[in-house]
Order: C-alpha cells, then structure tokens, then sequence
C-alpha cells in the first residue's frame, strides 16, 4: 500500500471509529484549480485539473464535496445565491474539450481557446475574474453553436455529435418550459438594456403575472417572442445540454472514487425565476435576515416571497420541482436558510430604507397582531396568547406552545423537500439545514419531524458559556459540524487576528481541556498549524454524525471568500492555490497548511478513554505517516 493509499485508509478507519458517516470538503464553482493550457480566470469542477483535485480530496480522507449553488449567473454578479433555479451556470462550463475532444467535432477552435486563456486577467493572483469569464465563454459556447448548428443544417455531423443533437431534441422537449422562459429573460433584458424586469415595460414585466385586461396582449407578445427568438432558445438549450453533460460525467468520476457529491439550494431565485413565476409570490414584501449573533443589523437580501396561500399547490409545486431537479445531479443538498421555508422573515419592498426596514420586519407566519404589519395576520399560524409579546419579534422564543397540527403547517414547504428526496430514492440524512446562530422554536420543531439537525460553526463559540450552541460539546447526532463556512473568515486569519486581539491564550487552554491533552496548550499557543488541527479535532471528536471543511482551511488561505452584506469584486473569487497539488504537502510539512491526520489523531486520542477500538493505535499510526 502506498503512502497515499495508506493516509486514505487509516482516515476512513478514524472517521468510523469517531462516529462520522461523513467528512465533506465545501469549494464553490470558481474556486477549483485549471492547468495553465486551460485557465480563463475562472475555476470549474468540469475541469482537467479538478479531475485530479478530487482523486487528492478523496486521498486525505474526504468522502463528499459540497459544491455552492450552480445556478446560471449573470456576468454582472458573481454572487451564486442569486443564481437561477434551473438553467445550470455555463461559465463553469469546460471549454477544453469542445476545442480537444475528437466527439465534439471542433466545435471550438484551438485558437479561440488559447486567445481566451491568454488574454485572462494575471492580477490579483488566486482569484477568479468572474466578468471576464463570462464573456470569454459566452464568445466560446457562441462560437461552438454556430459550429454545431451549420453542420446539422449540411447534414455533416459527425456520429457523435448526431447523437448529441439527437439527446437534445427530446431533452428539449422535456424541459421547454424553463429553457424558453430563461432563454427569452436574457433577451429581453437586451432588449431593453435594463438587467431587472422591474424597469422593463408594463407588458413584459408581467408578461406571466398580466394584469386584468392584458391576458391576450401578454399570451401575442409571448408567441411572438418565441417565434423571433427561435434560434436564442436553441442556443439556451445547447449550451444547458452540455453543462448537465459535464456534470453527469462528474458525477460518474465522483462515483468512481467513492465520493459523495452534494448540491446547494439557495433561499433566493435568479430574476429570471421571479420574473416567470411572479404570481407565486406575495406582493409587497421581500425576504431578509433578522437582527441576529451572526449579523446584528440584519440582512435585506430582496429576495422575493412565496404566497402562503399557494404553498399547497402552486408555490409547492415550483419548491418540489426544484428539488427533482437538485437530486437528479445531486446525492444530498444543502439547504439555505431554512427559515425562508418555514417563517421567513419578511419586510417591506417598498421602503425607502432597506435595511431600516428589515430591522422593523416580522415573521411571516407568526404575526397574528402587529400593527405594523397588517397584512401578516392572515398567514399567521399561532394565535396571540402562543406570542411572547415581550420579546423582540426575532427571538427564538417569540412562538411558544405550538401543537402538532401548527407544526405541520409550519412545514408544509419544507415537507415537499422531504417528499422529492424520498420519490427519488434518497433518504431524508441527505438533507442538511444551515441554522446558524438562530434557532425559532417553530422551525426546530419542523427540523425535529425529520429527523434534521442544525449548522454547529465551532470558531463562532463563545467559550464563557457552556450551553453555547456553536460549542462542539452541544452538537447532536443529526447536527453538521465546522469550523467555519464561505461566509467566515478563515481559521488561519482568525489565529492571527486572536493572537493580535490577546484572545489565543483562551483558545488554547479550552482545546486543551476539550481534548484531554494538556501540553496541547503551549504548542496551540506556539503553532498557528496546531491550532487549526485542534480546532477541527475538537470539531470530530463531537457526537455529529457529519462534519465539514472549507476548502481555504484546509490549503492555509489567511483571505476571505465572501465578507456578507458586502458588495466586491473579491466577494466569491478566491481559488486553490496555483502549484497545489505539490505546494499542499509541502505547506502542511511546514506547518502552513490543515495536516487532516494530525487533526483526527488528536480526535481519536480524545475519544480513546472507555470508546471501542483501538483508537490509540490508530492515532499514533496517522502520526507516524510521513
């Protein structure tokens, strides 16, 4: 057994006997790794060097990846929550072999690739450049169209691409609805130059939502919008086509390789989405984040609303096609604040002021009489005398009492997720919540009907309170467990920053004291290293079943990902170091880098006392590896 093999091995034993049924590795679109030849400023896990990344992911230990929602984006923002629900992002696309691959014909010149890659922005270095991205695959998925469309016209296809345009017609015909309605967004926003729907004119704004007296002008417009943009619909399902295509081929390497992969489901719908379902929504409100630990002003995020009164049927049925569609490429999914599908928290779209207005917000179903918000009392599910009226609206505790005919209709949406995994053959441990820092007793009641645990972000701990939710010593069975997620900072930025604010020493003697080895205390205070290692050992020797890492904690990246409620073209772009696949290793020889072995011989030194098998030997067998 090789040396890789071998730390492949004895990791998987470490997991099992620390009870973990998984180690997932989170890493977004943008951030994978591309060979020089390939590179046009953005990551893609389509790639050739992401097919080695994760042979190397699985080498360490790790036995998933979660990938961040992979919605079609707009070369304008960057930002993968805002992304659409059903037309997959074409700038992950690979272009490599559309230009390489003898299947593809030549769709794509050599030429037009190596420009693309040559032309790509140098500076910063390690970030993605997600505008030019975008055009450059934009320019490359135009010109390969146009390729694939003038030999179907000649009748010169060759046998594999004749089997491709085959696949596309009835994969086409199954999808019309969606691949037309986003096809016709992005033309119209052309059309009018304007991005939102919102500025277009009356008619196409609500061309799926027309006003009284406008059905039959909105039902021309539309037949007259699919005629003109025939071929743009083509084009929009070609390029569809082949991004399923590279994902389903990542899926069967993935398989290959014993890894798990996990999608994504964002709370928030691309304009797209909104714009082709807008009578699902409820008018006058939009969704944000509430005062809260994570972020004490609150988020105005903007994001539309699904009616109450259509979740049974119409607002259910959008929710339920969503998740066919996230487990048809995925074997588990994340799900983005689930508050949004339980109680969303809710403020006006009208106000000038946003965020003065989603600090003012409410819940929208546990708002039976609220003076300012009216309208909520309609959707609200408990009666006043359930509201703890002296509390803040957000608290946790501002619903109390609630009996198992209320729960069931707090959960009614989140019920379709449950349904959808189960028609397609998972089981409801593939489904993950991120609860962070707020926990409403009506959503922990319907987390609890299935058996969903919560997000337990170990660097968030306040280590002056035992009952803290983020302490690792808290963490259930069904709970996710981390040190930190693409909205923190890294671990290693924050060891500096606890050492410059006098806040290590505190770290170190709890970590100490956690895992039951008193001289880790000096070494913690001594080695940045040390101290990532033990803060993921205190994270896997928790009684969760699942347990996550960010992929900048584990290459050493002291930048952030994405800083919340912050708009910059450094938000969502920073990638996997250039020389990885050897730089990695000799970081983690230096003390640079996350050492996985060191992190889970800890753990298993601190479950060792009275736990069965041999974990010691395991421990000192991870140690000894070079």
């Amino acid at each position: 057994m090789n040396t890789r093999a071998e730390e492949r091995h004895l990791a998987g034993e470490a997991l099992r006997l620390l009870g973990k049924e998984r180690l997932a590795l989170a890493i977004h679109d943008p951030s994978f790794p591309a060979d020089p030849d390939e590179d046009i400023g953005r990551g893609s896990p389509y790639g050739r060097a992401s097919a080695r990344f994760f042979r190397f992911a699985r080498d360490l230990g790790f036995t998933a990846v979660l990938l961040g929602p992979q919605g079609d984006l707009s070369e304008g923002n960057a930002s993968p929550y805002d992304g659409a629900c059903f037309s997959r992002a074409t700038v992950s696309i690979a272009l490599a072999p559309l230009a390489r691959d003898p299947a593809w014909g030549g769709l794509l010149r050599p030429e037009t690739l190596a420009s693309l890659v040559a032309d790509r922005p140098r500076s910063p270095a390690g970030r993605a450049h997600h505008r030019y991205a975008s055009a450059a695959v934009r320019r490359a998925l135009d010109e390969a169209f146009a390729a694939f469309q003038e030999k179907r016209r000649f009748g010169s296809l060759p046998p594999t691409l004749a089997a491709f345009a085959a696949r596309l017609d009835a994969w086409r015909a199954r999808n019309i609805g969606w691949i037309e309605r986003d096809a016709l967004y992005e033309r119209l926003a052309m059309e009018h130059s304007l991005g939102h729907f919102k500025d277009w004119p009356a008619l196409d704004a609500r061309l799926f939502a027309p006003s009284p007296g406008d059905e039959a002008a909105a039902a021309a417009r539309w037949s007259t919008l699919r005629s003109r943009y025939a071929e743009t619909i083509e084009a929009h399902a070609f390029r569809q086509l082949l991004a399923r295509e590279e994902h389903a081929a990542l899926r069967a390497h993935l398989a290959s390789l014993d890894l798990a992969l996990y999608g994504d489901l964002a709370v928030g719908l691309g304009l797209q989405d909104e714009w082709s379902n807008l009578s699902i929504f409820l008018s006058g409100y939009r969704m944000g984040a509430p005062p809260s630990r994570t972020n004490p002003e609150g988020q105005p995020w903007g994001y539309p609303v699904l009616d109450p009164a259509l979740w049974p049927g119409a607002a259910g049925e959008f929710l339920r096609a969503r998740m066919t569609a996230m487990f048809e490429a995925y074997d588990g999914v994340r799900i983005d604040h689930p508050h949004g599908l339980v109680d969303p928290w809710v403020y006006d779209a009208a106000a000038e002021d946003p965020l003065v207005a989603v600090q003012r917000g409410a819940r929208l179903r546990s708002s039976p009489d609220l003076s300012d918000h009216p309208r909520l009392a309609a959707f609200a599910i408990p009666h006043p005398s359930q509201i703890d009226g002296s509390l803040p609206r957000h608290a946790e505790a501002w619903v109390r009492d609630l009996d198992a005919a209320q729960v069931g209709a707090y959960g009614k949406l989140l019920d379709v997720l449950v349904e959808a995994a189960e028609v397609r053959g998972h089981v409801a441990k593939t489904l993950f919540c991120e609860v962070l820092s707020t926990l409403p007793g009506q959503l922990e009641a319907v987390l609890a009907r299935h058996g969903l645990g919560r997000f337990r972000v170990t660097q968030k701990a306040n280590l002056d309170d035992p009952r803290d939710v983020y302490r690792s010593e808290n963490a259930e069975p069904a709970d996710w467990i981390m040190m930190g997620t693409h909205d923190t900072p890294s671990m290693w930025e924050l060891a500096a920053t606890w050492r410059a604010e006098g806040k290590l020493a505190a770290q170190a003697s709890y970590l100490a004291r956690r895992l039951g080895a008193p001289a880790l205390e000096a070494a913690v205070l001594r080695d940045p290293g040390m101290l990532v290692a033990a803060k993921l050992a205190d994270a896997l020797a928790s009684n969760a079943r699942s347990a996550m890492l960010f992929f900048a904690d584990l290459f050493g990246l002291r930048e952030r990902y994405n800083v919340p409620g912050t708009i910059s073209d450094d938000n969502w772009s920073l990638r996997v170091p250039e020389g990885w696949e050897t730089g990695y290793f000799e970081a983690r020889r230096r003390g640079e880098a996350l050492d996985l072995r060191q992190a889970l011989a800890l753990a298993l030194r601190a479950r060792a006392s009275g736990a069965a098998g041999d974990l010691e030997t395991l421990a000192a067998r991870l140690s000894a590896l070079p």
